[in-house]
């Protein structure tokens, strides 16, 4: 078990700048190759921002012009800012390096995390993050009520559907009550000389309306949620800190950070 620790950087009124974290990650990220310090995760909350990973399709940024920061981790746009909070593991990996073993730590950790809370989240395959999975389609019902027959969502067109264009009963933020998957945690992660950078980005209680104006990590048949919405109740930033410190420690702290054991048929 290697020694972990965590640095609050600010939240509330405190909230930190996204640039001022993002230069104060790459201060710690070289200050952690050179093993002056140890693992290290920054936890904080953003002003409102949209920030861009390398895979972000122009189509998927906000149509009005709304200002985006184009960032070195990997996956596509998002948004950070009050109510969510974001952490920035900086921790030194063994070689071979395993980009996917570190993001399914984060991700176990994010789902402990929402356990605790009693809200039971999962993996989707091939998508990063932590979801809340909502009803077979079969299942769903249209927000007034009407058939998806009538869903635009479900159609031949469906890789080019934007919410943006049809109406706010299709927007990310109603996800839950059109009873689909939702997005309750976000991940980014970029590995640079065998150390993490970036991390999650959970949803306590923030305003998700704010996802209405892109599409979120390009996904286009999903939604997000929040603690908040899911538990039907407002749940603090103070509630959850000690909670995702705890196993963030117990997950990442605790790990034994060896690559992923991966099993190949026999010939």
């Amino acid at each position: 078990m290697s020694e972990f620790r965590f640095v609050r950087m600010g939240f509330g009124a405190d909230m930190v700048d996204y640039q001022v974290a993002w230069d104060e990650q790459r201060r710690v990220h070289a200050a952690r190759f050179a093993d002056e310090i140890p693992d290290t995760c920054l936890l904080l909350e953003h002003p409102p921002v949209y920030t861009a990973g390398r895979r972000t399709a122009p189509e998927e940024r906000p149509l009005d012009g709304t200002p985006v920061i184009d960032v070195d981790r990997g996956g596509k746009i998002t948004w950070h800012g009050p109510g969510q909070l974001v952490g920035y593991p900086i921790q030194k990996l063994p070689r071979p390096v395993d980009v996917v073993a570190h993001l399914r730590r984060l991700e176990d950790a994010m789902i402990a995390v929402c356990a605790e809370f009693g809200i039971e989240a999962a993996r989707v395959e091939g998508r990063a993050g932590v979801w809340v999975l909502g009803d077979p389609i079969e299942q769903r019902t249209h927000l007034g009520g009407l058939s998806l027959d009538f869903n635009p969502r479900l159609s031949s067109e469906d890789e080019e559907f934007d919410h943006r264009l049809v109406g706010p009963e299709y927007a990310p933020s109603n996800a839950g009550q059109r009873h689909e998957d939702r997005k309750i945690c976000a991940m980014g992660i970029r590995v640079a000389k065998g150390v993490t950078m970036h991390g999650f980005a959970l949803n306590v209680n923030p305003d998700t309306s704010n996802f209405d104006k892109i599409i979120p990590c390009g996904i286009r048949d999903a939604g997000v949620t929040s603690l908040s919405y899911e538990l039907g109740r407002e749940v603090s930033m103070e509630e959850v800190l000690p909670i995702a410190e705890k196993h963030l420690q117990d997950v990442l702290g605790g790990a034994d950070l060896k690559p992923r054991t991966v099993e190949r048929a026999s010939a």
